[in-house]
């Protein structure tokens, strides 16, 4: 028996080493190339169009603002919130995140709140602003936890929230804008930085949805609990 003893303590050693060594991926990097992996920078917007992944919060935030809840609690310190009655209109996007799921829906689409965030959405919807669309690196090929963000500006309703022109650029920008630096919602205290990356999207208006040409930078933001 005693053999059978030491192979089953084997087999739970080698089980538990590999479970943490797909754990450990978290946190240790700011996130995983998604063309890497097969994936892509642009998400699918439908039609052969995509739009651009143009901010990550990096994985090595704090783990708490990667979850679902911590995400939205910080969109809110920064000026945004989930969609006006937490209805959302239209399509949902997909994106492929080289992590080894493929092509995946968006997980939320967060708005411009104005100033409130219990309805200031619901006046992004009527008049445009910023929004921007939650994409979460975490298949077991790429598991880096960040998320990665198609920021941009739209028209209000009356033109179908349409991008507005350099809409992808203005919408990156202006969300940095509000996000670098120290912010809090809740009673959550952030501090954040920024960094612009070259290299991972190809400047210019190829592939890109309503042929907007678009820069190519990504911003990268780093957000720690404070």
């Amino acid at each position: 028996m005693r053999p059978t003893k030491y192979l089953l303590g084997f087999v739970m050693h080698l089980a538990f080493n590999l479970v943490s060594s797909t754990m450990d991926k978290r946190g240790c990097v700011d996130f995983y190339d998604p063309a890497a992996g097969g994936g892509s920078m642009l998400i699918d917007a439908g039609g052969g169009y995509g739009e651009p992944l143009n901010v990550i919060i990096s994985g090595l935030s704090s783990p708490a603002v990667l979850t679902y809840d911590g995400a939205i609690n910080y969109a809110r310190a920064i000026g945004f919130s989930e969609e006006c009655f937490g209805l959302h209109l239209g399509g949902l996007m997909s994106a492929n995140l080289g992590d080894g799921d493929g092509w995946v829906n968006q997980t939320i689409e967060i708005r411009q709140d104005y100033g409130s965030a219990g309805a200031g959405t619901c006046l992004e919807s009527l008049i445009g602003g910023n929004h921007f669309r939650i994409f979460v690196q975490n298949g077991t090929a790429a598991d880096s936890g960040a998320l990665f963000l198609a920021a941009s500006k739209e028209e209000p309703l009356t033109e179908n929230h349409d991008i507005v022109p350099d809409g992808y650029d203005i919408g990156r920008n202006n969300l940095v804008t509000g996000a670098v630096g120290r912010t809090s919602y809740g009673g959550v205290k952030y501090s954040t930085i920024a960094q612009n990356i070259t290299g991972l999207l190809a400047a210019g208006s190829d592939g890109v949805n309503h042929g907007i040409a678009q820069d190519g930078i990504v911003t990268l933001l780093t957000v720690t609990i404070i």
